[in-house]
């Protein structure tokens, strides 16, 4: 081959390459960005049209802060890029960007330095953006500070959005969804695949089209566990903190609430070669009764499994179902559903849609899934 072919050659396979490259539509992502130009908008998180779904602190309402896992924000825009303004984070925060049916992982760390700006691009339109926090609570906050829009974008109210059924989960690692992205093993270091999205509690509601909070926490249990915080002492907190103000709850009331604790009450003193907690019982019925008090209408459904105590442990199934009795005697609106699908390490996202699978095929068959339920009203709906 001469050289005037190997030449010929090279500019016909750049000029293909440059044409693919066109031919190819704009994909979405994040990273980094650059401090915006001058006549950048910069949105404040307290414009109405951006929507809330969880439990957020608004003491600040320039700069909410995002505590729990499957908290969302949520707003439609016309325009081509959205950047999305972060601080004050402490621990790791991990976001679904979810955008016109794709996601992009925004991952806000400690150490970075404020104000954290990120920027989602797409094809120049309308746009709906959700961000989900995928990661847990007590593993890392942080502050919304609002959008940026470029020259000539402009947010869009959103359409009052029909009343939709709520629901509220309420347990530990196995709700939170930690590691279900991980490989063989757990790891708690990165908090990147621990992805409440995924979990069977996201899963379940998504079935039902549920507006749904997701209170849990690795490690916590009824009346021990891997963490000092216990259920009783969290459950009603804005924070993951027994010294943390009381959240409002008659802002957003559930219709339904899941209780799934346990299993660290469990592998926490077998662990340590300690019996089975004897008060665990005891602090089950008074969990359940404070949420009865918190919400005299709901429907409250008492989950057991998805790992090796809720599903082997002989202690943990006797004390259980103790405490089921005494609730569903004294309450006609408790009633209790045991997994059968369990694994020896946490559920991975298979095992999450096992898990959301049966809880959904039981609820299809229970009356008060017919239209019985009390209605609730939130911040969002008002």
């Amino acid at each position: 081959m001469t050289r005037t072919d190997c030449l010929r050659r090279i500019f016909f396979a750049a000029c293909f390459l440059a044409v693919a490259a066109r031919a190819q539509p704009r994909p979405q992502s994040a990273g980094f960005g650059s401090r915006p130009p001058e006549s950048a908008r910069i949105i404040s998180p307290s414009d109405p049209r951006i929507q809330y779904e969880g439990r957020f602190d608004f003491a600040n309402s320039n700069a909410p802060m995002v505590i729990w896992q499957a908290s969302r924000i949520s707003v439609d825009f016309v325009g081509s890029e959205v950047g999305l303004r972060f601080d004050g984070a402490k621990g790791q925060c991990f976001f679904n960007a979810e955008m016109d049916g794709s996601n992009t992982v925004v991952d806000i760390r400690e150490d970075s330095h404020p104000p954290q700006e990120f920027f989602l691009h797409a094809e120049d339109g309308t746009h709906h953006l959700t961000l989900f926090k995928r990661s847990e609570a007590s593993a890392g906050t942080v502050r919304f500070r609002g959008l940026e829009l470029t020259p000539g974008e402009q947010l869009r109210s959103r359409p009052v959005a029909p009343q939709r059924l709520k629901m509220e989960f309420i347990g530990d690692s196995i709700t939170v969804g930690a590691c279900n992205e991980d490989g063989p093993s757990d790891q708690w270091e990165n908090r990147r695949t621990h992805n409440a999205a995924l979990s069977y509690a996201a899963l379940t509601a998504a079935a039902f089209d549920a507006d749904h909070r997701n209170i849990a926490v690795s490690g916590m249990g009824i009346a021990t566990g891997w963490v000092p915080v216990t259920a009783g002492g969290i459950w009603d907190r804005l924070y993951p903190d027994t010294h943390s103000l009381p959240a409002d709850l008659k802002q957003w009331t559930p219709q339904i609430v899941f209780v799934n604790l346990g299993e660290n009450d469990d592998s926490y003193p077998r662990a340590h070669g300690q019996p089975f907690p004897t008060n665990y019982t005891v602090g089950y019925v008074a969990l359940v009764r404070a949420i009865r008090h918190a919400y005299p209408a709901a429907r409250i459904v008492l989950l057991r499994g998805g790992m090796f105590g809720g599903a082997r442990s002989e202690p943990l199934r006797l004390a259980w179902e103790a405490a089921v009795r005494e609730l569903e005697a004294g309450d006609k609106n408790v009633s209790h559903f045991v997994f059968q699908h369990w694994t020896g390490t946490h559920p991975r996202v298979a095992d999450d849609r096992i898990l959301a699978d049966e809880l959904i095929t039981w609820l299809k068959r229970q009356d008060f899934m017919g239209g019985d339920l009390p209605s609730g009203r939130s911040k969002a709906d008002n």
